[in-house]
């Protein structure tokens, strides 16, 4: 039988602690340490080239708050995506298409899944545009972040992944 390639998640965020907490413990933990899964954040003030490390900015157009640039988030999957046959990069938004069960079996195939969480007023629209392969949303509400949504949908993922449960 021929031994299962490991499930690579990715999480690009300015929260990276959110992630490393809940992904070391319970089920997902487990997991990890039997190496079928790995759980990875990246910050992604890592990926600006300002001094500050900016990630947002003023809407393009104008309009109200802040939105999360671009610029940071191309450079962080141009990094952090392997050479992979099968990866997959999903943003986390509101007014994405709703994750379903269908959806985690679906994504527990791809080698890596890449996810971008945003902040503020959200992501910039030509990240959707331009890098994420998929929106999601976990629900017909509106959170502080795109933390939980992903830790959510990487539980389900994972679920899926022979040999987790």
């Amino acid at each position: 039988m021929a031994k299962q390639k490991k499930r690579l998640f990715d999480v690009i965020t300015i929260f990276p602690e959110m992630i490393d907490s809940y992904s070391k413990e319970s089920i997902l933990g487990r997991a990890q340490k039997n190496k079928l899964i790995q759980i990875k954040s990246h910050n992604l003030r890592d990926f600006t080239s300002d001094k500050h490390s900016k990630v947002d900015d003023t809407p393009y157009g104008g309009g109200p708050g802040m939105l999360m640039k671009v610029e940071p988030f191309y450079k962080a999957v141009k990094k952090i995506k392997k050479k992979l046959k099968k990866s997959r990069v999903i943003m986390t938004a509101a007014s994405g298409k709703p994750f379903t069960q269908k959806d985690a079996k679906r994504l527990s195939k791809y080698d890596q899944v890449i996810f971008l969480c945003g902040r503020y007023e959200g992501i910039d629209h030509r990240v959707n545009e331009k890098i994420a392969d998929e929106t999601f949303s976990v629900g017909n509400y509106v959170l502080t972040g795109g933390e939980l949504p992903a830790l959510t949908m990487i539980d389900a993922i994972s679920r899926m992944v022979p040999g987790v449960l």
